[in-house]
């Protein structure tokens, strides 16, 4: 069952679609979803090959094409039990990664408003759940692959930053404002930007950083330098971020960067009409680092209320 091809993500409306998938306790039904930007397709389970040392939630690897890739046993990364052999794969490709996703059955994809999109309640939070979706039966938890990935395997992580880099980008009152909704990753953008100098504050969505952003406006004293912001987040995405901020006047001189894991060269061409200063694939953190830098050393002011 290959995912639709034809359904996109597109700039500025705030919606994303995610694919809704399965994996059955018997009693219990635990039901998931990704984005659907990630999902490359969808297929039955073919023969798996052990792969030898792998980690123990990589159930083996198989042939997609002339590509050989892992795949996940995401029950035991979950720390489900299920009562079926799973034998649906859903294939996901993001940060350079192709990785399958073994599961017990797809359902559909849904179309949704980010403002239906919630953070877990802090009691319910897990590493791997960034945030969930209401149905009317059930709850949809949406799954941070990107940190399932990057504890499986280290090369698949955010790219570390040297100490000559940390040397060459030290800066001094410079203040950063970061919207990501992964913990793991806002946490690693963070404390990196930190080591080097910046002023960092943290914002877990898009909403929270517009809420930011308006409270400093409101002040007459606008500190933030620049805003770095993931795509994929509840409440309002990091697209729509950018538009608002880009049809406020007061924001003209505001640069904006796009750090995400859905930065292919397809979905660059499309977001370059929202006005961000720059895309970048994650997990190349150190490419961050010096974009930004080179940003505000071009400019000798900060970015300033009109």
């Amino acid at each position: 069952m290959p995912a639709d091809s034809n359904i996109l993500l597109k700039s500025d409306t705030n919606e994303l679609e995610i694919v809704e998938f399965c994996i059955d306790e018997g009693t219990k039904q635990n039901f998931f979803g990704v984005n659907v930007a990630k999902v490359r397709e969808i297929i039955r389970l073919p023969e798996l090959t052990a792969a030898v040392s792998s980690p123990p939630g990589v159930a083996g690897m198989m042939c997609l094409r002339d590509n050989v890739i892992p795949v996940l046993d995401l029950a035991l990364i979950l720390g489900k039990n299920p009562e079926k052999i799973a034998d649906r794969i859903v294939v996901l490709e993001f940060n350079h990664v192709t990785v399958g996703v073994l599961v017990n059955s797809v359902s559909r994809i849904y179309r949704l408003s980010w403002e239906r999109v919630e953070r877990p309640n802090r009691i319910c939070e897990s590493a791997y759940i960034t945030s969930l979706v209401k149905m009317e039966d059930r709850i949809i938890l949406i799954l941070d692959f990107e940190r399932i990935i990057a504890e499986l395997s280290s090369s698949s992580a955010m790219e570390a930053v040297d100490e000559r880099m940390i040397e060459e980008c030290r800066v001094t009152e410079r203040r950063v404002l970061v919207a990501d909704d992964s913990g793991f990753i806002r946490g690693t953008v963070c404390n990196t930007l930190r080591s080097v100098g910046y002023t960092v504050e943290e914002a877990v969505d898009g909403e929270e950083a517009w809420n930011i952003i308006e409270g400093r406006l409101a002040t007459g004293v606008f500190d933030i330098d620049i805003l770095i912001t993931d795509i994929e987040m509840p409440k309002m995405d990091g697209l729509h971020l950018t538009s608002k901020i880009r049809k406020d006047g007061r924001l003209a001189n505001l640069p904006v960067y796009l750090f995400s894991s859905l930065a292919s060269e397809d979905n660059k061409k499309k977001w370059q009409g929202l006005g961000a200063n720059g895309i970048l694939t994650k997990p190349d953190l150190p490419r961050l680092l010096q974009i930004i830098g080179e940003q505000l050393s071009s400019s000798s002011a900060k970015a300033v209320v009109n």
